[in-house]
Order: structure tokens, then C-alpha cells, then sequence
């Protein structure tokens, strides 16, 4: 080799150690830019957020007065299970001294201060809501009283009423040196009542019962009004509370209720019984710790500094109410018959509509059907459980089950199946948190038919929708699948919007026999054809389909992704797609919930747009778009990104291998982020701005666009199917 020439490979060789430094030190600088406090916004204050564009729906005229008022209670819930789990979770924090860091650089006490002040604001808020609805509702014929208005034919019903139906369910508690204070159970309404007896004053406690109904309507021959005329159990009490304390003098009566801790914490390392132990668990978090105490306003210092001292909660584990308490209740007006204030009723196109078993393998065999809830009925996946239990050549059916409801048409197929000898397993997530009761009773029947039931996997939360079904066929052992974004419930399944894929894929087959093997078994199978299974392959899977897009854009290739999610709160994720912004890659986030990443940042999130939909339903359904060079790869599945969800949980995302299949979700995304009726744009400060249309522009709403899709141009729900098994062939996953 001549000098010349190895001065020039020396220089090659120079010129590329100094351009991989030169990479390696901007990637260091950029990750440590990403890591600053300033880039993200904090989980707590995003899911606020989120119940505020719920309120925003009570006030919105678009709505039917009614459902005006349902989403003013699902606010109420809202809050309630927050103050439940996630307030909950960060008093333990304290409680414990520790000073982790969120994302955005807060300390538990930091956070506890800024969402004291926002829940209270949202209480407000919430008040401020009812009083506008509350006139309205008496327009279109539904009336509440207030004692004031009682009149005394009113009065003497209720007194009778009183007596008869609620009176013996009433257990007044006192609190004296010979009565310890009474342990007041969450969510529970109460009565303080301060009553004076030979000189003395004492303090009672009254639990409003939750067994009656928090609204007695009074009938039209008491009322003279042909309305629906209401009044408060609370006030019933209240007004009749003598009757509670004869002989003494009330002095003074207040309502309150508290919220304790429920977050279900479980040593599943010393656990023998998993089922036992949930059991046992149950029973314990009825005496959680408070994280709320909820109280009137004009409540005297001397009972608040009694209920607070026993309730062991601070100042600021303390909110004054300026009117009514507990909007959650307010579902219960969703019964009443009047149309006219509600939704009109939408009845979904049935897939498969008394198709017999036979054919329904059949023609899930040749092509994969995709199910869109609730715009299509949950009737298919109903049917091919059914149709499981039923068929004499199907061996074996395995399902996961998260949240199936109190009433589950789909345990009793699989019982079935059991009872006709079919090798049944079922995995059974016992922490399904606020469904650990129901699931241990499915638990127990599904065992006690022969059902081999597996109650999860240690340390993990099973979160997946999955169902494998077995079948022996005259060519050999085929598996047909149902893989989903949502649970196996057929209730929700009509108020939230889901994804099902109906495949007998044989690779996707392969597959959900690993997952099956990784639940019941010891299976470390790391690599899968096609699914992305955490906390296994999904987080490593994401971030390389990101990279993927990162490349293309890059090299000038097209480039750019969509994602449908409930959440966006993992920090390596989000820094993955401020990478892909930084280097062009264009990205729609379509977040309902909580967004901890901020967009439209200068140099970091220029290329991301974040758009959150809150309509009639329920959002749910996760769709993972990657434009990878002008092939789209669709993903759907159970996982948001969060960190539970790719570390903590045991879920899947399924490639969309059908072309026809493929193309119908494009349609859906788009149309979906050209809806501007329901849809809120995330600002770079964790707020949202509501999206005003144009005059020029024509009304979109895409969760009623679907219903005219599905409903109108295609009632048999045969025209979304996938394409012909050929067709399949030709347009394999890249």
C-alpha cells in the first residue's frame, strides 16, 4: 500500500471515528434535553383535564338534557375512583417520605398541592353545572324539591314514607367515651349530627343508606303535578331526624361523605392462594386510609375538627361543598321514560346473524372480519364462543377475561364448553381493579365445572383480549382467533368504542398458543411472527417500528404515523416520538385521557399534533398507524403507552395483515381526526381548546358518521370483512 493510500484510509478511518463521536455526543446532548421537566406534563393534572372535557359535554346543547346530565355523572365517578387510587396513592407517598420526581420534576407533596386546588375548582365547576341543568330539567318536566318547597300533603307522605321504608334500615351511631367513633365506609353519605341531652352535647353519625334509592319521586296525587317530581334521601332524613332522637334536641345537622383508599396492594410473592388472597384483600381496603372528606360548607368548626381528628386527614384532605354532594347518583335519572331527552336509540348491524356454527368457522376461515363496537353488534364474538362450546369438532377453547360484568353471556358459553368436554382454560384477572369481586365469583363457577383457571401472572396484570379456539378439520388442527381492544363484555361493548380481528391466521395462531403457554406455564419464548406482547416484545417491537419511520424520514421516504390511544404517558416512549418529530416524521395522536407529552414544541414536537375526541361513547380503541415508506403497518390492541401497560401488564398489539382490513382503519383515523364537533386540541401548556368549525366547513362528527357507515350503507356488516384468502397472500405484513 502506497503512503498516499494509507494517509487516506487513516483519514477514512479518522473522519468516521470522529462522525460516530460526533453522533454519540449529539445523541447524549439531545437525550439529556429530553429529559428536562419542562417537556412533559404531569399525569395527575392531564386525567383533570380529560374530566373537564367530560363537564364540558353537561354543557353542551348539542347533547340531549339527559345524557347532559349523565355526563355530568360520569364526572362524579371520575373523581371519585381518582380520589380513590391515584390521590390515594400519592398521600401513601407522602406518608412514606419519599421524594421520587415525576416526569415533570414534582414531588409528591407538589403534586398533592396542585391537584388540591384543581379538584376543588372541579367540584366547583361541577356545582356550577347542576344549577344550570337543574331549571332545565324542571322545563322539560323533571323536578327537584328542596325542603323549603314541601308542602304539607308533601310533607305527610314523606313522613309515612319515612316510617315505613326507610326508618328501619337507619342505625344511628353515637360517638362518646363509651361509643368508639363508627367507621365510615367509603363513598358513603352521612349525617353529622349534634344533638343536646341533659345539658350535654353530643355527636351522632347517620349513614345514608345505600340500599334505597338516593331519589323518591312522589307520586302525582301527592304532588298535584304531572311532572316527575323528586326529593333527596338526604333531606328526607334530615327533616324526619327527631324521629331518630327522641327526647333530645337536635342542634345541629350536616352532610358529609368521605372517600378512602382502595388501591388493592397485594404480596404475591407470599401469597399461597392468589383467589384467597384478593379475597382477603377486598375485605381489608373498606378500611383504607381517607384521601377525601367532603363536607358542607356551613358546617360548624367544632363537628369538622371531630370528623377530621377521626377520619386522621389534614386541612387539605378537606373539601367544603357549596351545594349538593356526590353527582354520580345522578345515573339514576337515566331510567326515566322520557325519549324525547335522551340519545335516539341506535341498534348496531349484526355480523353473522343466525349463522350456524359450521359456516361461522367457514368463513372465518377464508378471510379475517373485523368488528367495530358498538357501530356493529358484540353478537360474533358471542357467537364463536357459542358456536365453541356447541361444535363437536372444537378441542379446546383459551381465553383471557378482564372486566365480563355482573351478567355474563360469555361465561356461561364457556361453562358449557366445560361441561361438554372441552379442555377449557381461562385466565381470570384477579386485580382487575373494581371488578375483583365479580371476577372471583366467575373464577369459582368456571372451576367447579372442570375449568382450568389461571388467576394471572405474578406480579403482572393480564390486560390482553384474546380468545384461541381449537378445532380438529378434515386437513388438520386449525385455531381461529379473536383478538380485541376491548373486554368481553357485552354491556360496554355498546357504549364503547372497540376493535375486534376474526382471524384463523395460521402464524397469528402460533403465536396466541405461546401467549397461552407464557400464562398457564414457564414459557420464555422472547420473538413472535406477528404479535407484540408485553412486557416481553411490545416496548423493544414500538420503539423499532418508530425507528423505522425515524429512517425513512431521513432518507427522504415517506413517513409518518397516527396513533389511537387512551393514554400517553411513558417517558421513554415520549422522547422515542420527540425523536421522530425532531427529524420530520409527522405524527397524530388521537389521545382521550391523559397526554403527558406537549406538541407543537420548537425544536422537539414540531411534527406532532394531539387530538382528543369525547362524544357519545367511549373512546377505547387502540389503532398504532406507521406510514413505513408508503407500505402502511397497522397495530391494534389492549396497550396504551403508559408505563404499566409495556412494563407492568401482560397485553398485545395484532398486526392487520388483511389489505381490505387495513385500508377500512385508514378511513377510520381520518375521519376521526376530521371531526371538528366533539374534538379538543392539546395545547403546549396541558390544556385543551375545544375545535370551532368554519362556516364554510360541514359538520363532522365522526362517532355519528360511523353509525350512518355501518348502520345505512352497510347493514349486514359484510362490507368491512377483509379480502379473499389470495388477497391475503398478496399483502403480507412488511
Amino acid at each position: 500500500m502506497s503512503s498516499l493510500e494509507n494517509t487516506l484510509k487513516l483519514h477514512s478511518s479518522d473522519t468516521v471515528r470522529s462522525s460516530v463521536k460526533s453522533k454519540k455526543k449529539h445523541s447524549r446532548k439531545k437525550e439529556k434535553l429530553l429529559n428536562q421537566p419542562s417537556l412533559y406534563t404531569n399525569r395527575e393534572m392531564s386525567w383533570l383535564e380529560f374530566n373537564q372535557r367530560v363537564l364540558d359535554q353537561a354543557m353542551d346543547e348539542r347533547h340531549p338534557l339527559l345524557e347532559r346530565v349523565k355526563f355530568l355523572s360520569i364526572t362524579g365517578t371520575n373523581l371519585d375512583e381518582f380520589f380513590m387510587v391515584r390521590v390515594a396513592t400519592i398521600l401513601r407517598q407522602i406518608k412514606n417520605g419519599s421524594e421520587g420526581l415525576t416526569s415533570d420534576g414534582l414531588t409528591p407533596k407538589e403534586q398533592f398541592k396542585e391537584i388540591h386546588w384543581r379538584t376543588e375548582q372541579m367540584l366547583k365547576d361541577q356545582h356550577s353545572v347542576w344549577t344550570l341543568l337543574r331549571p332545565l330539567l324542571e322545563k322539560s318536566g323533571v323536578k327537584f324539591l328542596e325542603i323549603r318547597s314541601y308542602t304539607n300533603a308533601i310533607k305527610e307522605y314523606l313522613h309515612e314514607r319515612f316510617m315505613n321504608e326507610v326508618y328501619p334500615v337507619l342505625t344511628p351511631m353515637a360517638f362518646d367515651p363509651g361509643h368508639p367513633f363508627p367507621h365510615i365506609s367509603s363513598l358513603s353519605m352521612n349525617l353529622a349530627v349534634v344533638v343536646s341531652h341533659n345539658q350535654e352535647t353530643k355527636f351522632a353519625r347517620v349513614k345514608i343508606p345505600d340500599v334505597l334509592p338516593r331519589f323518591l319521586e312522589i307520586p302525582e296525587s301527592v304532588s298535584g303535578q304531572k311532572k316527575n317530581i323528586f326529593v333527596f334521601l338526604e333531606d328526607v332524613i334530615r327533616s324526619n331526624i327527631d324521629e331518630l332522637f327522641p327526647g333530645t334536641e337536635i342542634r345541629d345537622i350536616r352532610l358529609f361523605r368521605i372517600i378512602r383508599d382502595t388501591d388493592l396492594v397485594i404480596q404475591e410473592d407470599e401469597a399461597d392462594d392468589l383467589l384467597e388472597t384478593v379475597d382477603k384483600g377486598l375485605k381489608q381496603i373498606r378500611y383504607g386510609d381517607v384521601s377525601l372528606l367532603q363536607v358542607e360548607k356551613s358546617m360548624p368548626k367544632r363537628t369538622l375538627s371531630v370528623l377530621a381528628e377521626n377520619c386522621q386527614v389534614d386541612e387539605e384532605s378537606v373539601s367544603r361543598s357549596e351545594g349538593r354532594m356526590n353527582f354520580a347518583d345522578l345515573m339514576q335519572l337515566m331510567k326515566l321514560a322520557l325519549p324525547q331527552l335522551k340519545d335516539k336509540p341506535f341498534f348496531p348491524p349484526v355480523l353473522f346473524d343466525g349463522l350456524p356454527a359450521e359456516q361461522l368457522f367457514e368463513r372465518i376461515r377464508h378471510r379475517d372480519y373485523l368488528l367495530h363496537h358498538p357501530y356493529q353488534s358484540f353478537y360474533p364474538v358471542e357467537a364463536l364462543i357459542k358456536a365453541a362450546a356447541e361444535d363437536p369438532q372444537v378441542l379446546a377453547v383459551k381465553m383471557t377475561l378482564y372486566r365480563v360484568g355482573s351478567n355474563s353471556p360469555v361465561i356461561e358459553h364457556l361453562i358449557n364448553a366445560a361441561e361438554a368436554g372441552k379442555q377449557v382454560t381461562v385466565l381470570v384477572e384477579l386485580k382487575a381493579r373494581f371488578d375483583e369481586r365479580n371476577n372471583i365469583v366467575w373464577a369459582r363457577r368456571l372451576e367447579a365445572v372442570g375449568a382450568h383457571v389461571i388467576y394471572g401472572v405474578v406480579h403482572l396484570k393480564t390486560h390482553s383480549k384474546i380468545c384461541l379456539i381449537v378445532r380438529q378439520e378434515t386437513d388438520g388442527i386449525r385455531s381461529y382467533m379473536h383478538l380485541g381492544t376491548g373486554n368481553y363484555n357485552p354491556f360496554t361493548s355498546k357504549i364503547y368504542t372497540d376493535l375486534g380481528l376474526l382471524t384463523s391466521n395460521h402464524e397469528i395462531g402460533e403465536d396466541a398458543t405461546h401467549v397461552f403457554n407464557y400464562l398457564t406455564g414457564y414459557s420464555n419464548k422472547r420473538e413472535f411472527n406477528h404479535l407484540l406482547v408485553a412486557p416481553v416484545s411490545l416496548r423493544s417491537g414500538l420503539d423499532q417500528l418508530i425507528d423505522r419511520e425515524i429512517q425513512h424520514a431521513r432518507e427522504g421516504r415517506p413517513s409518518g404515523m397516527i396513533f389511537k390511544v387512551n393514554s400517553v404517558a411513558d417517558s421513554k416512549i415520549i422522547n422515542k416520538l420527540y425523536e421522530a418529530s425532531d427529524v420530520g416524521v409527522h405524527q397524530d395522536l388521537i389521545v382521550r385521557g391523559i397526554c403527558c407529552l406537549k406538541p407543537g414544541l420548537k425544536g422537539v414536537s414540531e411534527k406532532i399534533r394531539v387530538r382528543s375526541v369525547i362524544g357519545r361513547f367511549l373512546e377505547h380503541s387502540r389503532i398504532y398507524y406507521f406510514e413505513n415508506g408508503g407500505i402502511p403497518e397497522i397495530y391494534c390492541g389492549s396497550a396504551d403507552l403508559m408505563e404499566r401497560n409495556l412494563s407492568r401488564r401482560v397485553e398485545i398489539l395484532f398486526p392487520i395483515i388483511d389489505l381490505g382490513i387495513r385500508e377500512h382503519l385508514k378511513k377510520i383515523l381520518d375521519l376521526i381526526l376530521s371531526d371538528n364537533i366533539f374534538t379538543y386540541n392539546l395545547k403546549q401548556d396541558g390544556s385543551y381548546e375545544r375545535i370551532e368549525k368554519n362556516a364554510q366547513d360541514s359538520a363532522i362528527n365522526s362517532q355519528q358518521k360511523f353509525q350512518e357507515w355501518y348502520a345505512e350503507e352497510n347493514p349486514t356488516g359484510e362490507l368491512w370483512s377483509g379480502s379473499s384468502e389470495l388477497e391475503q397472500l398478496s399483502s403480507k405484513v412488511h
